[in-house]
């Protein structure tokens, strides 16, 4: 099988597999595409939290980017774990020279065990030079908090989280209703055209390890290999609830999502 896009993800390391550029390269390669990276922190963490985070100098991100889109030209990036300023300036920096591509940001912000991964003057960094350069953004409702500096308690409150980011210069918000208490799922999809509401069953699980770093990358996958951003989004929902359905079980904590649910093995090699 060949692969039918290029992603390049930029992001940061989870020693546990479960979520960062390890997500990440599982979900891009299930979906039938290509990883490359540009790593931008190593954690240390399992499934209960995170013990370490150790930056990656923001220079060394740059050429990673620049060096790796040199030989091999991405359809899409993913972008991830950004913890400073000045690693979302390089990074900025480095995409103003990589051409024709959508992006999708997951503003990584708090890990799923409340460890803090990005600091104050890289949230207003990224407001400022980052948002507008992507063409979707797709904050949980936390993230959306903290970016809007409001409150979300109900689908209104999504809604009004996500005009202002597209006030903020964002071309298309996708804010995920997780956070939310309620039977179903609601994720909302905002530009300044329409909106869309994706809606599903919750599904009752500690084990949700990941998952904002896979629908991301899913949903860029799916934009590189041509498909509109409504059905990018809900193909995108679709493999991570599936991912999340089907889950190990694995870690005393917050445990992972099976990321291999969309192969299907030949009977040959079971």
């Amino acid at each position: 099988m060949k692969p039918k896009s290029k992603i390049l993800i930029i992001a940061g390391s989870d020693s546990s597999g479960g979520a960062g550029i390890q997500a990440d390269i599982k979900t891009v390669t299930s979906l039938g595409s290509y990883a490359m990276t540009a790593l931008t922190a190593v954690t240390v963490q399992n499934t209960t939290g995170v013990s370490v985070v150790i930056p990656i100098n923001p220079k060394e991100i740059k050429k990673q980017i620049l060096f790796t889109c040199k030989d091999i030209k991405p359809n899409g990036v993913k972008i991830g774990m950004l913890h400073s300023s000045l690693v979302i300036k390089s990074v900025v920096n480095a995409l103003n020279k990589v051409k024709n591509i959508k992006i999708v940001l997951d503003p990584v912000m708090v890990a799923k065990g409340g460890a803090r991964l990005i600091n104050h003057s890289a949230i207003r960094t990224l407001k400022d030079k980052l948002i507008k350069k992507v063409y979707l953004i797709t904050p949980n409702i936390p993230e959306a908090e903290i970016l809007t500096k409001t409150k979300i308690k109900n689908i209104e409150d999504m809604i009004h989280a996500a005009n202002i980011l597209l006030k903020l210069g964002a071309k298309n918000v996708l804010v995920k209703g997780g956070h939310i208490k309620s039977k179903y799922m609601t994720d909302i999809l905002l530009n300044r055209k329409e909106i869309k509401i994706f809606r599903n069953k919750k599904i009752k699980t500690r084990n949700t390890h990941g998952t904002g770093c896979t629908l991301s990358s899913a949903i860029a996958t799916f934009l590189s290999c041509g498909k509109p951003l409504n059905k990018s989004c809900e193909l995108g929902i679709k493999y991570v609830n599936q991912a999340i359905g089907s889950n190990p079980n694995y870690g005393k904590g917050n445990g992972p999502i099976n990321h291999l649910n969309s192969i299907l093995i030949d009977k040959k090699f079971r």
